[in-house]
């Protein structure tokens, strides 16, 4: 990152107020069924997890993205992990890179335009694997969304693509100067592929998070898969301490035979804590929604999990009609601003133990309100 990147970083994080300090993120030791509890857990106070940064706000996977959401009080960031040509770990939600950089307009890359098969589906574009870093260094960030987050495309242009290790220099920095430690929330993105392509995510991730004293039992931080085998392999091949999460949604871990709702099953669960220490499912998995695609009831994976000493941290809250169930939605118009607080409060009455969210900003208000 060059002086005109972290002067850019810097000034637009600047801009925003830092919000009262609302306490450290500290960690106790367990057994190892939970190793890795957090003591704000215990006073009943869930992580607010800046999912790919403020990604609301600024473009995701941007160091300017991660300190907005420390700023803005989240507990910890969240960068999603992928591999260079040269096997550097960068942060971009995808190896596919088409939507989240301005390659698309480099002629220089045009024959590096490919269609690859990614977890079994076919994709064409561009992939962090055929860039060295010194290439990809020249790639500009963009929003990923700009129909939705128009606002967001100011930033267009300003912010490199940042290596895991950046990232966790910018957490340290952040947690001395805000006073309130940090914590970090990578994601194993595609590992299988990767290790398939030569590239495996393990090895250079689990060498960063020692580089940086962070593969602890009570490190603040989560590695978190959506492949259990993945999981697995970190905590048994590799002998990581620090606490790791499953990740689940629709369908199967790629390569598995097992499907997520068999994971999430009470017996699934049970299996799991042998491995994890918690887990990360889409959203609709711990409250339903009607056939009218409104809000509906607690579904009993909270409960199960907590019977298993796992901790819960649903996926993705985001503040725009779109994604919000029908009842919680302001207006007819989908990229307006809807109910976020109200989904936020069920699912904190409903007992989860962090949540991550592209406004870290509303996130830290509901806490503070579903507290009051």
């Amino acid at each position: 990152m060059d002086r005109r990147d972290l002067f850019i970083a810097g000034a637009l994080s600047a801009a925003v107020a830092t919000p009262a300090l609302i306490g450290v993120p500290a960690w106790a030791s367990g057994d190892d069924r939970d190793n890795g509890p957090v003591r704000d857990h215990d006073r009943g106070r869930p992580l607010v997890v800046g999912h790919r940064g403020a990604s609301g706000y600024r473009p995701e996977h941007t160091l300017a993205s991660y300190e907005l959401a420390a700023r803005m009080g989240a507990d910890f960031i969240e960068p999603d992990l992928v591999s260079t040509r040269d096997g550097v770990l960068v942060a971009r939600h995808e190896n596919e890179i088409s939507g989240t950089t301005d390659v698309a307009m480099r002629p220089e890359f045009a024959d590096r335009r490919v269609a690859k098969t990614i977890d079994g589906v076919s994709v064409t574009g561009w992939f962090t694997e055929d860039f060295t870093l010194a290439e990809l260094k020249t790639l500009r960030a963009v929003e990923r969304l700009p129909a939705v987050r128009q606002r967001s495309t100011i930033y267009n242009g300003l912010f490199e693509v940042p290596t895991f290790t950046e990232v966790l220099r910018l957490r340290e920095r952040l947690s001395k100067e805000l006073r309130r430690e940090i914590g970090v929330y990578p994601e194993t993105k595609h590992p299988t592929y990767f290790q398939n392509a030569g590239l495996p995510l393990e090895r250079p991730l689990v060498a960063a998070l020692r580089r940086f004293g962070l593969d602890r039992r009570d490190a603040p931080v989560f590695v978190q898969s959506f492949e259990a085998a993945n999981l697995r392999e970190l905590r048994t091949a590799h002998r990581v301490k620090a606490p790791l999460v499953f990740l689940a949604g629709a369908g199967n871990p790629f390569g598995d035979p097992r499907s997520y709702a068999d994971y999430l099953s009470p017996a699934g669960l049970s299996g799991l804590a042998d491995v994890v220490n918690g887990i990360g499912p889409e959203k609709t998995l711990v409250i339903a929604r009607t056939a009218e695609g409104a809000l509906g009831s607690p579904t009993p994976l909270i409960a199960d999990a907590h019977r298993e000493g796992l901790k819960v941290h649903p996926y993705t809250f985001r503040a725009e009609n779109q994604f919000l169930p029908a009842d919680l939605r302001n207006g007819t118009v989908p990229t307006e601003y809807g109910r976020i607080l109200d989904e936020l409060a069920a699912y904190l009455s409903a007992g989860v133990d962090g949540f991550f969210t592209d406004n870290p900003d509303l996130g830290v208000l509901a806490r503070a309100l579903h507290r009051s």
